[in-house]
């Protein structure tokens, strides 16, 4: 083996090669084409060696791999595993949180199953009592148990084991299924070692983390990887805002921490996406923030209280916003802000002169991207605290001042509304009494019924069905169908796009109809 030691070295002896490189099988691969070695010097078709000219010489500095031995070291007393007592009752009863088939394929969930893809042990078993495994970390030197709520629901016994073999009861302070969060509490005469709850707002794609937990059952086990993403919606809950990871996590991992290289908690690992049920380096922890704040109203009361606003929104697409005279969104950007579809009546919303129609820019002075987002913030803010909205309206901003009220499990907040597109291609009717019987509305409702769509119409394209009531055209109740057809028409003198609201069971929408494509 030859050690080409510099540069000039290299040169003559790849010269005394050259010639019988030529004479072989490599000819064909070598002459009248350039080889690259290092990306800086190549041989040409006459065998010599050549710098290139304008070649990419990177420039990077030297930088050893992080270690993390000490910081393991440091954490580990705190983090705990977690077995319970689960009453399985049926023969095909599958035990309660816990998928069929250990992945996020299938369901109607956006593909995921519900509620979570960390089973424990077993998965499927007769009717008796099981113990299930997941993982846990100790927030307070008096006991306090992070985990995940599905790691402890509905258990008739739960174990909390430590590091050093040391096992206790633990009782449960108060369940958060909305988050799956679940707090903890075990005693003992002595101090527990704890870990802190870092700040996740400041954790950002590309950087280290760690996951401690307890996968298969296995016992404590470190993982290492980066942050993928931050505020991932999986479609699991109404308040999905999850850091993604690829440091590999499995099962029993539930409830386990995920933690910066400061030694914070910046996580609680929750959710994998897996077709075999197994890591593949796509996993989800909830953020510390969020943590922190259903945590302390667990152990203040044992449950969570929520804001309302009363709002149902959905998000605003590129073919409205002529139509909601928005501004136009730099080039690749979407449209932010949260459109309202509808209002509870006598709600905080209602009160503060929110009205349909309004696009939801910011809250409190910070932007809102969209309706997920609106929904999350509004939930973490304790009721009867004075919000300030930015809603546009006919092209003006208006502040306002709505008054937090408390979530309720009979109201909804929010509520994401289905987006549709349409266009013109329709058959109107008159809300007759008969009507209104047949597609469920009340006197209440003013509007104008779709009895016919033109196949392959825009119309028909678009997703609008007939038995959908058109209610206001550009923010302008109509009640008839020559009203329909003239608030259109004066639309279109303006603009090409026309704004229509709907009604369609329950559910109110705004459509953005593209006169473009009209016939």
């Amino acid at each position: 083996m030859i050690n080409f030691l510099n540069k000039d070295q290299f040169v003559k002896a790849f010269s005394q090669f050259t010639p019988y490189i030529r004479q072989g099988m490599m000819a064909s691969l070598l002459i009248g084409s350039s080889i690259s070695f290092g990306g800086v010097y190549s041989a040409n078709a006459a065998g010599v060696l050549t710098e290139h000219a304008g070649a990419i010489k990177p420039v990077t500095s030297t930088q050893n791999l992080p270690n993390f031995v000490d910081l393991v070291k440091q954490v580990r007393p705190a983090v705990v595993s977690i077995s319970s007592k689960i009453t399985v009752g049926g023969d095909d009863q599958t035990i309660s949180g816990f998928p069929d088939n250990g992945n996020f394929s299938g369901g109607g969930n956006g593909g995921f199953p519900a509620p979570f893809p960390f089973p424990m042990f077993p998965q499927q078993m007769q009717k008796q009592v099981v113990e299930a495994r997941g993982s846990g970390f100790i927030i307070s030197p008096d006991g306090y148990v992070v985990t995940n709520n599905h790691v402890v629901k509905d258990s008739k016994k739960i174990t909390v084991s430590l590091e050093d073999g040391s096992k206790y009861q633990a009782t449960v302070v108060g369940l958060d299924p909305k988050t799956d969060l679940a707090l903890l509490k075990i005693k003992s005469d002595k101090p527990f070692p704890f870990i802190q709850l870092g700040d996740s707002n400041g954790v950002e794609p590309g950087e280290w983390v760690i996951a401690v937990g307890d996968p298969y059952g296995l016992g404590g086990t470190v993982t290492a990887g980066i942050v993928s993403a931050r505020g991932r919606d999986i479609g699991d809950g109404p308040y999905d805002s999850f850091i993604q990871i690829d440091a590999p996590i499995n099962r029993g991992n539930s409830g386990g921490p995920l933690f910066s290289q400061d030694g914070k908690v910046i996580g609680v690992n929750t959710a994998i996406l897996s077709p075999s049920g197994g890591s593949i380096g796509i996993g989800f922890a909830i953020p510390s923030n969020t943590v922190k704040n259903i945590i302390g109203q667990l152990e203040k009361s044992g449950h969570v209280t929520r804001g309302y606003l009363g709002v149902a929104a959905q998000s605003v697409t590129s073919s409205m916003v002529k139509a909601l005279k928005l501004p136009e969104p730099e080039h690749g950007m979407q449209p932010q802000g949260a459109l309202v579809a509808s209002i509870s009546p006598d709600s905080p919303a209602e009160k503060a002169g929110v009205m349909v129609g309004d696009v939801i820019l910011s809250l409190d002075g910070q932007v809102v991207k969209d309706p997920r987002e609106l929904a999350v913030r509004v939930a973490g803010i304790a009721p009867g605290t004075d919000i300030k909205l930015t809603v546009l309206r006919d092209g003006v901003k208006k502040d306002l001042t709505a008054k937090v009220a408390n979530l309720s499990d009979d109201k909804q907040d929010n509520k994401a509304v289905i987006k549709k597109t349409s266009n013109l291609g329709l058959a109107l009717s008159p809300l007759t009494p008969d009507l209104r019987q047949q597609i469920g509305v009340d006197d209440s409702v003013k509007g104008v019924v779709i009895s016919g769509i033109k196949s392959n119409s825009p119309a028909d394209r678009s997703g609008l069905q007939p038995g959908d009531v058109i209610v206001s055209v550009d923010n302008h109740p109509v009640d008839n169908p020559n009203a329909v057809t003239d608030a259109i028409r004066n639309v279109l003198k303006k603009d090409t796009d026309v704004l229509l609201r709907i009604l369609r069971g329950n559910q109110s929408l705004f459509i953005s109809v593209s006169t473009n494509d009209a016939e």
